[in-house]
């Protein structure tokens, strides 16, 4: 009989609770400080996640300046501007980005940066030449197991996306070589919604797993020898 290495209905619980009540957090940040033992969890957390060649090519910034915190969140000001003025043509979905909380860069605990650096380890990474990208997927990996394990601790985290990467070279006196992928913000909450933010707005709705899921191949949603899967698919909404 083989082992079973399956986690307990306890720990599966926690794991998927962490998954399911994950959110990108914008707002409802409260001013207390994250206490350095867990922030200590949270980023050993993500530094255990897979990469390709065990190329560990992630780094962490860690920010609480408020005058480099300025300075990013005067990026995300320009950076949003931009994205204002390309909905022009759509007043209404430029009305509904405008109202939207979309960043926590001053308000949360603290900031982390996580970049990537394509020269550790040298130029031979195994498994990376023949799919460079897997480099930066490693890096996202990261960055999941940061913000489950932050969701586990209780931490909320908002990814801020409207950023200009340039900007971000400048502020963090990066190298050229190594490459922002994730701007983070950190800090306790009042509440972790039901829903992700966008979806409550109704700027856009989940997708039903069975949309997102083929069978041997691109756009094939039905196939008999998958039945009893495709079937609990359609239950899993």
């Amino acid at each position: 009989m083989p082992c079973d290495h399956s986690f307990s209905g306890c720990e599966k619980e926690g794991l998927y609770k962490a998954i399911f009540s994950r959110r990108d957090v914008r707002a409802h940040f409260l001013s207390k400080e994250i206490p350095t033992e867990v922030l200590a969890r949270i980023l050993n957390a993500a530094h255990h996640a897979p990469s390709v060649g065990f190329s560990q090519p992630w780094n962490f910034i860690l920010i609480k300046a408020k005058e480099i915190r300025q300075q990013v969140k005067n990026s995300f000001i320009r950076e949003r501007e931009k994205s204002i003025n390309m909905l022009e043509g759509d007043k209404t979905k430029q009305k509904m980005y405008m109202s939207l909380k979309l960043e926590g860069i001053l308000e949360s605990d603290i900031n982390i940066c996580v970049t990537y650096d394509p020269t550790r380890f040298g130029p031979f990474v195994l498994g990376r030449a023949s799919i460079p990208e897997t480099g930066v997927y490693s890096v996202c990996c990261a960055i999941q197991n940061l913000w489950l394990a932050a969701r586990a601790e209780g931490v909320g985290i908002g990814w801020v996306s409207i950023l200009a990467n340039d900007d971000l070279q400048n502020i963090l006196s990066l190298p050229s070589f190594v490459r922002p992928v994730a701007y983070l913000c950190l800090g306790y909450v009042n509440e972790f919604a039901d829903k992700p933010d966008l979806e409550t707005t109704g700027w856009l709705g989940r997708m039903r797993l069975e949309e997102v899921v083929c069978f041997e191949g691109w756009g094939i949603h039905k196939n008999e020898s998958w039945e009893e899967l495709l079937e609990a698919i359609c239950k899993a909404y």
